[in-house]
């Protein structure tokens, strides 16, 4: 636990996403229950056993970036730096010189710049190692999103990339979090990104039947805790936030969504894909950011689930929280976003949280769609079908990837 009193705060949110290329049209298509979820369209996927993901729609690279920098970095850094952009004028916050060295940038993403790795693999094959651009490598690896940012706004401060695959983003959360709880940073830059709805990627983890096949029903693909759920979809995009310290967001009047309060990570040491089959892990790392928010269990009233649509997923995050929360977990208001936009991986935390600071502002619940049959093993409150309004005032956000590894926050509604 930190001994650093900084409170931290989150002032700015950008979001790119399947259902929409800022934060109001994506929280705004949430709140009504659609989906983001269609057929496949960046590459012809009509062979595929998986035809389905969360594809961004009508982003346009040179609206952000300059057009040469667009050709030279992957889509996972168009998407940032988008984010990044949006989330900086939110906030209303611009980067001065004379504060440059006190915004730190903690970006990750779980895969980096795969779809262009495929692509430079088949023209070297078919073309020669001349044919490979000199951008290629800092185009694709993962920290350059981190780098990118910092360089196109002017981010000074400790710069650093998390990769820890689906729990990216939370990491990187709970990391520029407590950079700014030890006082190496007034503002930070972060959350994640993702970009790799790409033959190889969906080859793969078709291969691993880990995504749904309901191809002629995407929109009721994804279905967290149903008992029809047949793995996860696939999504892309961006969720990036403005934190600063509650000093430093005072001082400039800046607005607040909510504080951060908490931070806990742990590992099952137990299998690449699968969870732990008595929820061990995600236990720990709830207990350690609860513990880490110095709140009681009883106080958490709202859970951004990671709830991925797979069977045995859902299942162990439901026992999961039902042993940490006793019977009070089932007067948690529980919802998974992943069901309308998909699962993007390293970047899903980001929008996560960035979803969830907002619910804590706005008192409304989005729904977790594709709530059609009851799995008896998966029986908490998932807020079936249609959004709540609720005034909610503690938020845990949970985050599990592969490898065992798991990351939590604890949010807290503003009310300063």
């Amino acid at each position: 636990m930190c001994n650093n009193n900084k409170r931290v705060v989150i002032t700015g949110i950008g979001i790119v996403s399947s259902l929409g290329l800022n934060k109001e049209e994506t929280f705004k298509n949430l709140i009504e229950g659609k989906s983001g979820i269609k057929k496949i369209t960046k590459f012809d996927a009509s062979s595929f056993p998986v035809q389905i993901a969360g594809e961004v729609q009508g982003f346009e690279p040179e609206k952000w970036m300059d057009p040469k920098d667009v050709r030279r970095n992957d889509t996972f850094i168009h998407y940032a730096i988008a984010a990044t952009k949006m989330a900086l004028e939110d906030a209303n916050y611009e980067i001065k010189k004379e504060e440059a060295e006190r915004v730190a940038v903690v970006v990750g993403s779980g895969i980096g710049g795969l779809p262009w790795i495929e692509r430079t693999v088949l023209e070297l094959k078919e073309k020669g190692h001349k044919r490979v651009s000199p951008f290629f490598i800092p185009g694709v690896i993962v920290n350059l999103a981190s780098g990118q940012i910092a360089i196109m706004f002017g981010a000074k401060g400790p710069n650093s990339a998390l990769c820890t695959a689906c729990a990216t983003a939370n990491h990187s959360i709970g990391e520029a979090f407590r950079i700014l709880k030890y006082g190496e940073a007034d503002v930070a830059i972060t959350g994640g990104t993702e970009a790799v709805i790409s033959p190889i990627a969906v080859a793969g983890f078709a291969a691993m039947r880990a995504l749904s096949t309901r191809n002629d029903e995407p929109e009721k693909a994804s279905r967290p805790w149903d008992l029809e759920r047949d793995g996860f979809v696939m999504g892309e995009g961006s969720g990036i936030l403005i934190i600063e310290t509650l000093e430093h967001a005072l001082n400039r009047g800046a607005k607040i969504y909510a504080e951060i309060i908490g931070f806990g990570m742990s590992g099952d040491a137990y299998h690449i894909s699968a969870p732990s089959e008595d929820g061990d892990g995600p236990i720990r790392a709830m207990k350690a950011a609860i513990k880490d928010a110095n709140i009681e269990p009883e106080k958490i009233d709202y859970i951004n689930a990671h709830g991925t649509s797979t069977p045995q997923g859902d299942k162990i995050e439901t026992l999961a929280i039902k042993k940490l929360f006793g019977e009070k977990a089932y007067n948690i208001q529980i919802h998974s976003t992943k069901s309308m936009i998909g699962h993007l991986l390293g970047a899903a935390g980001g929008i996560e949280v960035a979803v969830s600071a907002m619910t804590l502002k706005e008192g409304i619940v989005h729904p977790t769609i594709n709530q059609e049959k009851k799995d008896p093993e998966c029986d908490l409150n998932y807020t079936p079908n249609v959004a709540v309004k609720r005034d909610v005032k503690y938020c845990l956000k949970n985050s599990f990837g592969f490898g065992g590894t798991n990351a939590c926050l604890v949010l807290k509604k503003w009310e300063g």
